[in-house]
């Protein structure tokens, strides 16, 4: 593939954009491990939903 006089450009910012793309899924991944921790917390403490059918 011959990408020219900017082929070290083009490759950096495929290189960023990976990096920040993997980034973000790693950072929802532990967001998403906490909030699930706080649930648990909440739900262990008797917390719930105000959707949550009444009973």
């Amino acid at each position: 593939m011959d990408l020219g006089p900017h082929a070290s450009f083009i490759w950096s910012a495929y290189a960023i954009v990976v990096l920040v793309i993997g980034a973000l899924i790693a950072w929802l991944v532990v967001d998403g491990r906490e909030q699930e921790r706080r649930l648990v917390d909440l739900a262990a403490r008797g917390v719930k939903r105000r959707s949550a059918p009444r009973s």
